[in-house]
């Protein structure tokens, strides 16, 4: 009877250290998707006061044309690809970008955002602008 009492008292403790993580083990929200890779636009919008977005089709998409895009790209280069005019020319214009956890930096034509990643998936890039509040929906 003794020994079957150690036996359940090994099994529990046993059972206790794999059913419990480290707080290292957590990521703390952040994605382990990588942020590389080219984003086409998608649509804009905000949050409401009760806690909804609003989303609606991008306004920089130029009707007719291909939607514009976003590609970040492993050297830490950012390229915004806008497809504007009657003829849809394509305008790219180069920058950086540096992903710090869950906070995008984007430096594009001299203009610097910083974004909350709200969500990054294998098909989807959404971000908030810190300062604005606008939420940008990119999808691959």
């Amino acid at each position: 009877m003794k020994n079957l009492k150690r036996i359940l008292f090994v099994i529990a403790l046993s059972l206790g250290m794999f059913a419990t993580s480290c707080s290292s083990d957590d990521n703390e929200g952040e994605t382990i998707v990588p942020i590389q890779g080219k984003y086409n636009l998608s649509k804009q919008g905000i949050v409401l006061a009760d806690g909804t977005e609003q989303l609606g089709d991008a306004p920089a998409n130029q009707a007719g044309c291909n939607g514009d895009y976003l590609d970040l790209r492993v050297s830490n280069a950012a390229v915004y690809g806008d497809y504007n005019g009657s003829n849809c020319a394509l305008v790219e214009t180069t920058g950086t970008y540096v992903r710090s956890h869950n906070d995008l930096t984007v430096t594009i034509g001299g203009v610097t955002t910083t974004s909350d990643i709200m969500n990054l998936t294998n098909k989807e890039l959404k971000l908030k602008d810190k300062a604005t509040g606008i939420i940008t929906v990119y999808t691959r």
